[in-house]
């Protein structure tokens, strides 16, 4: 009994050029028998010429008809192998996709080279034609040919900038699918550097994306069960935080302002909110802009708004829960990023007049 196993692609090649050079020599004897035969007219020669010439015939059918890849074959295509599928399945299901001839021949070629083993469930992908040996040696020994992509989520981003990098790097991504899926997730799909297959569903994302939110958070549990807050106001805040402020110790300070503005029934007031909402920055923000009518609207509704607004970095979830306190009551960040401090109000417009006009 042949196994597989005991083969690679590369034994397989020495294979058939050993076949094709013993064909060339049955070529060159045929020949030579063709030859003395008109001369000698022996029927025991004519006899050997008919059938070396059977054989050739129905090897080169052999090939042609169940061995070689199919003209159609389908390059390019990831074949999924479900799990659970029995070899019949699995060999009707490949011949309908033009990945081998023939079904029967796949099957039978199983069941001698590697008893009756059945294929490997998984996503095969075939970036070239494959013949039928290759095909069923990959999906014997589980040989995908596809590699992990690698795709980094930055801090801030929303699930609508996700499902658009996404869509880029996988072009047959369904970003729609991923954004209804994860509508309830914003803020809880932590920022990272993750490797998918290009198969990768949205939800498998979202899923991947969430544990490992709950598994990094754990690094700062402490500082969040001692603040007391529920953990959804904690990652509002943090994506609010995200937006304002670029080092932990400004986070911090603006934490500890905007925590004191909700303590005094004082509206938030921040603009990181309006690009959720309207897609506009602090920049291009019109008085009309700031009275838009959005639950996210940190101007019109007091509080926080009703869900995170980005996706944050720990950085600024460790702010939400460890806020600087101090006198200061306003803020605003310069050209440069520099943070500028107001007790009142007065002050700030004052530091507007210094730093931002």
């Amino acid at each position: 009994m042949f196994n597989l196993n005991n083969y690679n692609p590369r034994n397989i090649k020495i294979l058939l050029k050993k076949i094709l050079v013993n064909c060339y020599h049955w070529v060159i004897m045929v020949i030579d028998c063709v030859k003395i035969s008109i001369l000698q007219k022996s029927p025991k020669i004519r006899l050997r010429v008919n059938l070396i010439a059977f054989s050739l015939i129905a090897l080169s059918f052999l090939y042609f008809s169940l061995i070689s890849s199919p003209s159609d074959f389908p390059v390019g295509a990831i074949i999924r192998i479900e799990k659970g599928m029995t070899l019949n399945q699995v060999s009707d299901m490949l011949k309908e996709r033009n990945v081998i001839k023939s079904s029967v021949a796949f099957s039978n070629l199983v069941k001698i080279f590697m008893d009756d083993r059945p294929v490997i469930a998984g996503d095969y992908f075939f970036e070239e034609k494959c013949s039928l040996a290759k095909v069923l040696h990959r999906m014997t020994l589980g040989i995908y040919g596809i590699s992990p992509t690698k795709i980094m989520f930055v801090e801030g981003l929303t699930i609508y900038d996700m499902a658009n990098l996404l869509n880029k790097k996988f072009p047959g991504f369904n970003k729609e699918e991923f954004i209804e899926l994860a509508q309830d997730e914003e803020g809880f799909l932590f920022p990272d550097t993750y490797y998918f297959l290009p198969t990768v569903t949205p939800r498998a994302v979202i899923s991947t994306m969430k544990d490992n939110f709950y598994e990094r958070i754990k690094e700062i549990s402490e500082q969040i069960d001692k603040f007391g807050k529920e953990l959804k106001e904690v990652v509002i805040m943090a994506s609010i935080l995200e937006k304002e402020a670029r080092t932990l110790k400004s986070k911090q300070m603006i934490a500890g302002i905007l925590w004191k503005r909700i303590e005094i029934n004082m509206p938030l007031q921040v603009d990181a909110v309006f690009p959720y909402i309207i897609g506009k920055n602090t920049y291009q923000l019109s008085l009309e802009d700031l009275k838009v009518d959005s639950p996210y609207n940190t101007y019109t509704n007091k509080g926080l708004p009703i869900g995170p607004i980005a996706n944050p970095s720990l950085w600024s979830l460790l702010a939400a829960v460890t806020p600087v306190s101090s006198d200061y009551l306003f803020y605003l960040s310069d050209d440069y990023g520099n943070m500028h401090y107001a007790v009142d109000f007065e002050q700030h417009k004052n530091n507007k007049r210094l730093y931002l006009y």
